[in-house]
C-alpha cells in the first residue's frame, strides 16, 4: 500500500497501460477511475516516457524503497510507448478502449446514488462505448447482495440472507419506527438499513436508505438511493442527498455549455464568521467545465429550483428564515485533492461537517 492516494492510482494506471490485452478495467470507486484518467490526460507524455523505458520516476508519495520494488517489474515498452502516444494524440474521447482494444467492461464497487456522476462523466468521454457494471452491494463492511442484471444501467440487488441477517426501518413511519425483516418489505417503499454482519455480530444501522424495486422469487430487489448523513438541513427542512443532485442537474440544463465535474455542499453552521451576515444557508461548491463563470442570476437559478422542488424549503425562504444559497466555481482538479484528503476510499460526501476540508475546498475558490 502506498501512503499517497495520487501516487497509487498513477502507479496503476502505468502498469495497466503495459497490458494491452486488458478484458476487464476494475475500480473501487468510479472517482478513483475518473481521477486515474484525469492523470492520464495531463501527464501522458512522461508516462510515455516510462512505458518506454521500462523506468519509473520518483514521484511525491512514493517512497523509494517501494520505488525500487516496483522498477524490478518493469521492462521496456518500446512499441507500446509509440502505440500510446499516437493514441493521446488523437484526443482522450473514448481513449479508454482505444488504449484497450479488447476491452469488455468497466467493473466498479459503488455506481448508484451520486457516485452516478462520476459513471456519466466516464460514459460521455473517457470510456465511451464501454458499458459500467456493479457486481455487489456492499455496506457496514459486509457484502449484502448481487447484482444479477448486468445490462442494466441503474444498479439493482438481490439481497443475499446468508450473508448477514438484515433488518429495516420504515422511512414514512408516522410514529416511532419498528424494524421489519425481509419478508415485510413492501414493493416501492423505501427503508434504512440496518444490519448484524458477520463475523463479529455486531448490530448497526449502516445509514443508507435502499429503495424496494421488485421481487426475485420471494427475495427483495433493492436499489441503493441516498446516505442519511449526507442530508442538507439548517432549519429542520431535511433535502435529500440524490433529491438536492437532480435539482443541480436541472439547473445545469439552464447554464448552456456547462458540465458538471463534481460538487459538494456545506450548511453555513460550519463556517462560522465566513458565512457573513446572512440567514442560515446552504452553499455549495462546484467544479464546471465550459463555463469559466457565473452571473448573479444564473447562480440564482440553482436556488430558484430547489423553491420549485421542496415547498417547504420555499416557505423557510419566503420568510426569510433561510437565505439565498450561495454558489461557488472552484479550480479544476480541487476534487481530486479533496479525494487525497479524505484518505480511505469511501464515496464523495456531498455534504462536509469537518472545517479541514472545508478550507481545502474553500482554497481552491475561483468565482
Amino acid at each position: 500500500a502506498l501512503p499517497s492516494r495520487a501516487a497509487a492510482l498513477r502507479v496503476q494506471l502505468l502498469f495497466a497501460l503495459r497490458q494491452r490485452a486488458l478484458r476487464v478495467l476494475e475500480a473501487g470507486l468510479a472517482a478513483e477511475l475518473h481521477d486515474a484518467l484525469v492523470a492520464l490526460r495531463t501527464e501522458w507524455p512522461r508516462l510515455a516516457q516510462e512505458l518506454q523505458l521500462g523506468r519509473l520516476s520518483p514521484q511525491p508519495g512514493l517512497p523509494e524503497e517501494v520505488r525500487d520494488q516496483l522498477q524490478a517489474l518493469l521492462t521496456p515498452g518500446v512499441a507500446r510507448a509509440a502505440e500510446f502516444r499516437a493514441e493521446c494524440a488523437r484526443g482522450f474521447e473514448g481513449i479508454v478502449s482505444r488504449l484497450w482494444p479488447q476491452l469488455e467492461v468497466v467493473v466498479v464497487r459503488t455506481m448508484h446514488g451520486t457516485e452516478r456522476l462520476y459513471c456519466d462523466s466516464l460514459r460521455q468521454a473517457d470510456c465511451q462505448g464501454l458499458p459500467f457494471y456493479c457486481p455487489f452491494y456492499q455496506a457496514a463492511g459486509a457484502l449484502l447482495g448481487v447484482n444479477l442484471w448486468p445490462v442494466e444501467p441503474v444498479p439493482r440487488f438481490l439481497l443475499c440472507p446468508d450473508w448477514a441477517f438484515f433488518e429495516f426501518l420504515p422511512c414514512l413511519a408516522s410514529k416511532e419506527p419498528r424494524t421489519v425483516l425481509l419478508d415485510e418489505l413492501w414493493e416501492g417503499r423505501e427503508y434504512g438499513l440496518v444490519v448484524t454482519a458477520q463475523p463479529g455480530e455486531y448490530r448497526c444501522r449502516t445509514g443508507e436508505v435502499l429503495k424496494v424495486t421488485g421481487f426475485h422469487k420471494q427475495c427483495p430487489l433493492v436499489e441503493p438511493v441516498r446516505r442519511e448523513s449526507q442530508t442538507l438541513s439548517v432549519r429542520g427542512e431535511s433535502i435529500p442527498e440524490e433529491q438536492f443532485c437532480q435539482s443541480l442537474c436541472r439547473t445545469l440544463t439552464m447554464w448552456p455549455g456547462a458540465r458538471l465535474i463534481d460538487y459538494v455542499c456545506v450548511e453555513s453552521s460550519l463556517l462560522g464568521d465566513s458565512s457573513g451576515p446572512y440567514a442560515p444557508h446552504y452553499e455549495v461548491f462546484m467544479e464546471l467545465q465550459g463555463l469559466r463563470d457565473l452571473s448573479e442570476g444564473q447562480r440564482y437559478k440553482l436556488d430558484q429550483c430547489l423553491q420549485e422542488d421542496f415547498p417547504i424549503y420555499k416557505s423557510f425562504r419566503f420568510k426569510g428564515s433561510i437565505g439565498p444559497l450561495r454558489v461557488h466555481l472552484v479550480r479544476p482538479r480541487t476534487f481530486t485533492r479533496l479525494r487525497e484528503a479524505l484518505g480511505s476510499p469511501v464515496p464523495m460526501p456531498r455534504v462536509l461537517r469537518e472545517e479541514q476540508l472545508l478550507r481545502l475546498v474553500q482554497g481552491s475558490v475561483i468565482s
